[in-house]
């Protein structure tokens, strides 16, 4: 299989291009916006498994920069077999966490929606030019499992709509470029990415209960559901949303928080 993968210097996107080196993959395109160096880790790892692995940069809300990756991504190979939409903009930590609501807003509706449809569009239209094989190529976005029904304060007031675009987006894609090209979308829930790595106790504490499994999500759990979408052996799914998300429970959470 050849494979893309966005935003893969870190987190949720790096494990996904390392899974992809571990299921066999002989190709895996590393995207990344501004962390080149954890794209050219996530690089290493992959070519320790003897796969070839290659980094691309891009700003995926220039049209500019979206043209120039299809064409590095598709101008050397005559098949992608798998490309994961996983690229999104981090407003909860670094200098942007002290932007205002309005700037984070436009910056993810910029990034994870805008600039994500706009190359979704692209990338369809070249997997459509691909000589036929024997399985349907896979496009694989990145949802959340909260969007559909709402949290609250300002991420949910953020995430929610953005990412629900996102899952609406896929499944009318899907609709559009069945039979030839398969959609799916992964909506995880609490993932330990490097903003939960440092959430206080009550954060520690509500992503917790809120699974059935009693843990976080890690990075390798969103990875293993999107080798398993982009697998040959999956398809017959395709226009699906698959919550990553240790089971919602649906309980109160009136367990006290730890002291």
């Amino acid at each position: 299989m050849q494979c893309v993968v966005t935003g893969a210097s870190s987190g949720i996107g790096r494990a996904i291009a390392i899974r992809f080196a571990d299921e066999g993959a002989e190709r895996v395109v590393v995207h990344f916006h501004r962390n080149r160096e954890g794209a050219e880790q996530t690089a290493a790892a992959i070519r320790e498994r003897h796969v070839r692995a290659e980094v691309v940069q891009a700003d995926i809300r220039r049209a500019p920069d979206r043209a120039a990756l299809c064409e590095r991504v598709f101008a050397t190979t005559p098949r992608i077999d798998a490309f994961v939409h996983n690229a999104g903009a981090d407003v909860l930590t670094g200098a942007a966490a002290q932007w205002s609501f309005a700037e984070k807003l436009e910056c993810l509706w910029e990034v994870d929606v805008a600039g994500t449809i706009a190359l979704a569009r692209q990338v369809a239209e070249e997997m459509q030019q691909q000589p036929a094989g024997p399985f349907a190529p896979a496009l694989l976005f990145i949802g959340w499992d909260q969007a559909p029904a709402g949290m609250e304060g300002d991420a949910g007031q953020m995430f929610g709509p953005t990412k629900a675009a996102v899952m609406a987006f896929s499944r009318s894609l899907a609709q559009t470029l069945a039979p030839q090209i398969r959609v799916n979308c992964i909506a995880p829930g609490w993932i330990q990415t490097a903003w939960g790595e440092t959430a206080d106790e009550d954060w520690q504490h509500r992503a917790r209960q809120q699974a059935l499994m009693q843990r976080w999500g890690q990075p390798e759990d969103v990875a293993a559901a999107a080798a398993f979408l982009c697998r040959p052996t999956a398809d017959f799914i395709t226009g699906q949303i698959l919550e990553v998300n240790g089971g919602w429970n649906r309980h109160p959470l009136n367990q006290p928080a730890p002291e």
